[in-house]
């Protein structure tokens, strides 16, 4: 089967879709709102945006659903104080923290902020460790996490 055009993720927001994208496309460098539909009440019905350039749609859907921890959107960081900026960004506003690298930010919307290289720390015989470090932790420690696979 062919597909013309990449895959988009679809978000649903009850009426809070343009600030959410102006909210998500202010973290991201290079980010940016690509488009806007009309929808009643003077708010955009969808507004289209780009983060990292992956595309996201944000449809004002109304109440009748809401984000849970079943879809997240994860982001692989190389430093601490990639984790550290992105963690604190995503919370502004009255996001929650969450457990293993896990937040929820203002809208509801779940967010991974991982190390790029956990996958890396995971391997081998180090995996006890490292899953038990990080099943102590909110937002992940590199540090922690590098000493647990060491055995230190």
């Amino acid at each position: 089967m062919a597909i013309s055009k990449k895959i988009t993720t679809f978000l649903w927001f009850d009426g809070q879709a343009e600030e959410a994208a102006h909210f998500y496309t202010s973290i991201f460098e290079g980010s940016r709102i690509t488009s806007k539909s009309p929808g009643p009440g003077g708010k955009p019905m969808t507004v289209a945006f780009e983060l990292n350039g992956q595309s996201y749609v944000a449809l004002n859907g109304g109440p009748q659903f809401k984000f849970n921890e079943s879809v997240s959107l994860m982001i692989a960081c190389d430093t601490q104080e990639d984790i550290d900026a992105l963690w604190s960004k995503l919370l502004e506003g009255g996001g929650t923290e969450g457990q293993c690298g896990w937040l929820k930010d203002r809208f509801g919307l779940s967010w991974q902020v991982v190390p790029s290289g956990l996958g890396a720390l995971m391997s081998g015989p180090a995996a006890p460790r490292v899953v038990a470090a990080f099943m102590k932790m909110k937002k992940f420690n590199l540090a922690e996490l590098q000493r647990a696979a060491d055995g230190s």
